[in-house]
């Protein structure tokens, strides 16, 4: 592992910026700011330093190799590199995924911000009292933590109870409760985020929209799960990483901040403006992209609907996403097609073989 260079830069902690959200900030963060970032993550299937390739160049970029519950590898990292914040994106985030095995889930999202939590108190405790003042730990989180919304009912607000529906998001909702009790029982100052559906570039093709696109330029199956209807809020990955931007630098320590895209639509329209962009772009002389889609049996617990109410951050903040779902999505499916090469890497033997497992038997 290479020491960062210029000590007299401020250094930023990133976990889990080999994926998808995470590399998309470390990218836009080189783009903007000055501050030294270290990325940490184990590497996992989502994880790609492909999607990092941009800036491993960057003398204000550093790579770790590590898992976020390796407390002696953390406590290191903290000691040499003693950084004004952390932004801890490490976990894992697929729901089908938590459903076919469920023990990774707890292992990082529970025990692993458990361990991070542990190491990073006692470096703050550790620091003196203006660089204390001044350190934040910042927490990426979803909104699957609040449960199933019924059609019309009030979007989540950062006050909904959380009634988790999956392992997936039962383990996320516990990191949000110890990243509180941290805040409230020691002090250390924390901040948590609760985000609605990404999309955008590196996404790992496990999730609905690359998997569409890859599936459609390849000719195979769109499966949708059971009759398509399962509305989520859908946010552009870079205003994501703008709006984390921001809650970093003004948002108040202690408090959650709600992140949406204001963009509510159900899984059957996402797939068909995708057919429709691909027939634009990319027209197959077998017929348009939606003679493709293939309806399957849908998952256990699929929660029916997810909505993102942003006023708080927009109120206290002054931050709105740029992109509406017509500008994210184009740059999105472009982004794609441009880059088949990154989706072909990833698109890996592990990869094939989950796909097989979650949707084969899912045929109907």
């Amino acid at each position: 592992m290479v020491t960062l260079k210029s000590r007299s830069l401020g250094v930023i902690i990133v976990t889990g910026g080999a994926g998808f959200i995470g590399a998309n900030f470390v990218i836009d963060w080189l783009k903007l700011n000055h501050e030294l970032v270290l990325n940490l993550d184990k590497l996992t299937y989502a994880g790609n330093l492909e999607s990092l390739a941009s800036v491993q160049g960057d003398a204000r970029y550093l790579f770790a190799q590590g898992d976020i519950g390796d407390r002696a590898l953390v406590g290191k990292l903290l000691a040499e590199h003693r950084p004004r914040a952390i932004i801890n994106f490490a976990a894992e985030s697929h729901v089908d995924r938590s459903i076919h095995g469920p023990e990774d889930f707890i292992q990082t999202n529970i025990v692993g911000t458990f361990n991070l939590l542990e190491e990073v108190r006692g470096y703050w405790n550790g620091l003196g009292e203006a660089e204390r003042s001044t350190f934040r730990f910042l927490h990426v989180s979803t909104d699957e933590v609040y449960g199933s919304l019924d059609t019309g009912a009030p979007a989540f607000t950062e006050n909904t109870p959380f009634a988790p529906n999956s392992p997936y998001s039962a383990s996320k909702a516990a990191s949000d409760h110890l990243v509180r009790a941290y805040h409230h029982t020691y002090g250390l100052p924390v901040l948590t985020t609760n985000c609605s559906n990404n999309y955008g570039p590196h996404q790992f093709p496990e999730k609905l929209i690359p998997l569409m696109i890859l599936n459609a330029t390849r000719g195979r199956a769109l499966p949708i799960y059971g009759d398509g209807k399962n509305v989520r809020d859908w946010l552009y990955v870079s205003d994501h990483c703008s709006a984390i931007r921001v809650v970093l630098e003004q948002g108040r320590v202690g408090e959650t901040y709600n992140i949406g895209g204001w963009n509510e639509m159900p899984n059957i329209d996402i797939v068909l403006r995708v057919c429709t962009l691909l027939d634009e772009w990319q027209p197959s002389p077998e017929g348009p992209a939606t003679r493709l889609i293939t309806y399957v049996k849908d998952r256990p617990g699929h929660d029916r609907r997810y909505a993102i109410d942003a006023t708080k951050i927009h109120r206290e903040l002054g931050w709105r996403p740029a992109e509406t779902f017509a500008t994210g999505i184009r740059k999105t499916v472009k982004w794609y097609l441009d880059n088949m090469s990154w989706v072909e890497h990833v698109a890996s033997g592990e990869y094939r073989k989950w796909l097989e497992t979650n949707y084969t038997e899912r045929k109907q």
